[in-house]
């Protein structure tokens, strides 16, 4: 089904970044983007670059492999 790569890496980014008592506002000061950018990558509203995907998961300490899965 269309974007159900998309939603789940929003599933998997918000629940690696829970997990490490990151909030939405934290991770994106971070990654240089606005909190309403990762809240919507985690509602697999927008898009993600592989660029953007590889700074999101270096702020939580995952492959950014695992956030695809």
């Amino acid at each position: 089904m269309a974007g159900d790569l998309q939603r789940a890496v929003g599933r998997n980014l918000r629940a690696y970044r829970e997990a490490r008592g990151l909030s939405q506002e934290a991770s994106a000061e971070i990654v240089g983007v606005r909190r309403t950018s990762t809240g919507g990558v985690e509602r697999g509203e927008r898009n993600v670059t592989p660029q953007t995907l590889e700074r999101l998961a270096a702020i939580i300490n995952v492959d950014p492999l695992e956030l695809l899965s």
